[in-house]
């Protein structure tokens, strides 16, 4: 085995991409995936604001100009698979001089593309918002002004949306979070010797209802739950002889909402800390007891404290996780962004335009997020990982 040094990853990836860049045929191959995207922008209708709209020449020249390099790059292409085995000896595009044009002639191709793209696409955004705010009633003729029309008329629905999914997913992860910890030393609780027969019972009652309840809630979707538990509540409280208002007053829909992301996350929390623990090697709980440190107390100064590291990634898929999943509980009327797409649909009869804005607005949430989720997690020296997973992906120890 080799005593050499590794290299770390970061340091084989960055010589890997200056070695991609060095190398002509790189150059030029890569660069001719950006001149077709350059020719399908230029091929596409110009937009009211396009600068390019009254130089028909220079977007003709910039056109050809893609086409060259993409002959080019074809003919480089077939000359390499004429002379596979001499062609860093005869090739012309060897010579320095050639490399250094490819170099040169490469960011030329970028900058057209470039061009073209807020050309067609920066200021067809611009024309489509514009057309959409002088238009008295939903546009006909494009779709992109009807979705920005929709959006005018109706940002304060989308907004208010928007911001009860951030509290329901904010606050129902910290409220399972907390819940979760309590639950996950009654999970993990183990019979020890010196436990008379009263805390043995209750120890194996708490350990039966930790499992009985994750088994549950993770067996049962949260769209279900949430209509048990909002039925389940407004029923005990109607029994009680309180009116609906009184009712709507104590259990809002926003409540049971929040109840049920906090129950459904407790469930998932608890497996991901209990998967962390578990994480420690069992040697530290065994050099705390050999201390005198009761179960309980090796439990919570040493184990808890190490395990909580490992499961910090899983903790944090559950908030990005619940600002995705509570658009579920507008099956019960809570007015999240979910809700508020199929009322602006409702007004506008027009399904696929309307959830096409909450389709960006849940990816903007959940990759600030997790971008937020990513930094916390490297400033806690925790290992990351991906965060857009679903609620009945792998959480820990194997379990899902």
């Amino acid at each position: 085995m080799s005593d050499a040094p590794s290299i770390p990853a970061t340091t084989r990836r960055a010589r890997f991409a200056a070695w991609l860049c060095q190398d002509h045929r790189y150059v030029l191959l890569g660069t001719s995936a950006v001149a077709f995207v350059g020719m399908w922008f230029s091929s596409q209708p110009r937009p009211a604001l396009s600068f390019l709209a009254h130089a028909f020449t220079v977007e003709v020249v910039m056109y050809y100009v893609l086409v060259a390099w993409l002959v080019l790059s074809a003919v480089g292409l077939v000359f390499k698979l004429t002379h596979w085995n001499t062609y860093s000896q005869v090739a012309p595009f060897v010579k320095p001089g050639a490399r250094r044009a490819l170099r040169l002639g490469s960011y030329v191709i970028w900058a057209l593309a470039i061009v073209l793209f807020v050309d067609r696409a920066v200021m067809g955004f611009a024309s489509a918002w514009t057309a959409a705010a002088a238009s008295t009633g939903m546009p006909q003729d494009d779709m992109l002004t009807q979705i920005l029309y929709m959006f005018q008329q109706g940002y304060a629905t989308y907004l208010q949306g928007i911001l009860t999914t951030i509290e329901l997913a904010v606050f129902g992860t910290a409220i399972a979070f907390v819940l979760a910890m309590l639950l996950v030393f009654v999970r993990i609780q183990r019979i020890d010797r010196p436990d008379n027969d009263f805390v043995r019972f209750w120890k194996k009652v708490g350990v039966g209802f930790a499992k009985v309840y994750s088994t549950v809630v993770r067996g049962t979707p949260m769209l279900v739950q949430g209509v048990i538990i909002y039925y389940a509540g407004f029923g005990l409280f109607s029994g009680s002889g309180m009116s609906v208002t009184e009712i709507n007053a104590v259990w809002s829909r926003f409540i049971a909402g929040l109840v049920v992301i906090s129950l459904n996350s407790t469930a998932y929390m608890m497996e991901v800390l209990r998967g962390g623990i578990e994480s420690v090697d069992k040697g530290q709980m065994e050099a705390a007891r050999s201390l005198g440190l009761s179960q309980w107390q090796a439990m919570v100064k040493v184990v808890f404290p190490q395990g909580i590291r490992y499961a910090i990634p899983g903790l944090s898929n559950e908030l990005v996780i619940n600002i995705k999943d509570s658009s579920v509980l507008s099956v019960i009327g809570v007015f999240d962004l979910a809700f508020a797409a199929s009322t602006i649909a409702g007004i506008y009869y027009k399904q696929l335009n309307a959830y096409l804005v909450i389709a960006v607005f849940y990816l903007i949430m959940t990759a600030t997020a997790s971008w937020l989720l990513g930094k916390l997690a490297k400033r806690l020296d925790a290992k990351t990982e991906p965060v857009l997973g679903v609620s009945n992906q792998m959480k820990a120890g194997g379990e899902k």
